[in-house]
């Protein structure tokens, strides 16, 4: 016998793909006994969809599935290789196919890799239902996707595999003879589970370290291939984090840090954190948003928080990765600690939204500028009080636009250091109400 006649040239992973629904793993709320994609799969009358989710969770083997079970023509197209004039050219043959009864299935992976002009090719066949079209993206489809393509698709979103998914793969792919079935692989099931855990829910992933883990295994006397703990550790260094510093995750965790510290939660925001910078986020990004943070959700209860945020991004700055960690640490603990008022976020937001709808109000005569002797002959400046003249250092002059007068935007909370804006705000508009007209 050959020394390399057992060699499988295919991935395990591409080995292992599954056949059929009942092979397939994961996505119960869409493919279980009764769900929706199951049962238009099963009466053959698939429309044109999309699969969003994350990498390794099935959504092309899915639509291979589907191409197995329909009977339809069924044509992949890449973004990378497929321009505007092969689409057109598929699309035209599907539209003569459609006049003779065959029914043209089209699978574009990562669709969101088309750009607009390859995505509005497809759209006036997906229209007449000469085409039905299926697309892969790991990317929220509402960004990525044209509109007018995408009303005329059903999204289905597909879930990250859990653990228990991931280990009954796995031990397929031990028995299965399309796997190692004809090997002796001799591996322990906290083994098993030790590598689910490190794929993260993806089973492409998965599949690919328990392929790599069984060809570089060690043989004992008896033949057997053995995988323990320190050869997967060994070989598996690193977890990968599920994270892209383009795609949807990358605002999926920015907002888990903000949502954090908003809730007071230290804990939290430290560990969000720590998923972005070990990622290989910049940590001046990072810093900008806690920035924003510091204005928007603390404000005047603790006008020290902007000091601490502003610091924390000059610190990046001088220092970079991975040092300047412990300053961003330091700031979203701060952050998360300090107490809570979006009152000036709220006050300018409610401002904004007259002000686009009140774009020509005038500015009262009384505060315009008058460099000019026309400017003061039209009254520019008339009535003008200076404040510090008066005792007080309040006057009851009229700063608003006549059509605003009365109104309010910033309302303080009685949160940590606001509270003595509050009382301030309250004894000055006192006083303006005493001396009014």
């Amino acid at each position: 016998m050959s020394l390399f006649e057992n060699v499988r040239e295919e991935p395990l992973a591409y080995r292992m793909r599954p056949l059929s629904l009942e092979e397939f793993a994961g996505q119960e709320h869409l493919i279980g006994e009764g769900k929706i994609l199951r049962r238009m799969i099963e009466s053959d009358r698939i429309s044109s969809m999309i699969f969003w989710g994350p990498p390794g969770v099935g959504k092309t083997t899915l639509a291979r599935i589907i191409a197995e079970k329909t009977r339809s023509q069924f044509i992949t197209f890449s973004a990378v290789t497929s321009g505007i004039k092969e689409i057109k050219k598929v699309m035209e043959d599907a539209d003569q196919n459609r006049l003779m009864g065959i029914r043209t299935i089209v699978f574009v992976d990562e669709i969101h890799r088309f750009n607009k002009a390859q995505q509005d090719a497809f759209l006036p066949y997906v229209e007449k239902g000469s085409i039905v079209l299926i697309g892969a993206t790991t990317e929220n489809p509402s960004f990525e996707v044209n509109n007018a393509l995408l009303s005329r698709c059903r999204v289905f979103v597909l879930k990250e595999l859990s653990k228990e998914d991931i280990e009954k793969l796995l031990w397929r792919a031990l028995k299965d003879p399309r796997g190692f079935g004809n090997e002796k692989v001799k591996i322990s099931e906290d083994d098993v589970s030790l590598i689910a855990s490190y794929a993260d829910g993806d089973a492409r992933t998965a599949l690919s370290m328990l392929d790599m883990l069984v060809i570089n295994g060690e043989m004992d006397e008896e033949g057997n291939i053995l995988i323990d703990e320190k050869t997967i550790e060994d070989s598996l260094s690193r977890k990968s984090l599920l994270y892209d510093k383009d795609g949807e995750e990358h605002y999926n965790i920015i907002s888990a840090l903000h949502k954090s510290m908003r809730n007071s939660d230290p804990d939290a925001a430290v560990y969000w954190l720590s998923r972005m910078l070990e990622a290989g986020e910049d940590p001046l990004y990072v810093a900008r948003r806690v920035t924003r943070f510091a204005s928007e959700d603390i404000g005047l209860a603790d006008t020290n928080a902007l000091n601490v945020a502003i610091n924390a991004y000059h610190a990046c700055h001088f220092i970079g990765m991975p040092e300047c960690s412990v300053h961003l640490t330091e700031a979203v603990i701060y952050m998360s600690l300090a107490p809570k008022s979006n009152a000036c976020y709220m006050a300018y937001e409610s401002a904004a939204s007259d002000a686009r709808k009140m774009l020509s109000e005038p500015v009262p005569l009384v505060i315009r500028n008058a460099p000019t002797r026309l400017m003061k002959e039209l009254d520019y400046g008339k009535g003008y009080q200076y404040a510090h003249d008066t005792k007080e250092k309040l006057t009851n002059m009229e700063c608003m636009p006549e059509s605003l007068k009365g109104r309010e935007y910033y309302r303080p909370t009685t949160q940590g250091n606001e509270v003595r804006f509050k009382e301030r705000l309250e004894k000055i508009k006192e006083w303006k109400e005493k001396h009014r007209g």
